[in-house]
């Protein structure tokens, strides 16, 4: 399980989560176990899963839960 911080959110209901070092991992608001996607906040600490994306665009965030 990795450990990161939210960096962006959208209005379409994806965003972005900020790995030390690391490219940023794509999340879905489908991918939350424990929050909403309305009360995520930039800066929030995360935990989650990373995954292989389906449609081949990388890595992409699983079961994100908040710290």
């Amino acid at each position: 399980m990795a450990t990161g911080t939210i960096k962006r959110v959208t209005d379409r209901g994806f965003g972005f989560i900020e790995l030390a070092g690391q490219d940023d991992v794509f999340f879905h608001s489908s991918s939350l176990q424990d929050a909403s996607f309305d009360d995520l906040r930039v800066g929030q600490q995360v935990t989650f899963d990373i995954e292989a994306d389906p449609r081949g665009k990388g890595d992409r965030a699983a079961n994100v839960r908040t710290s």
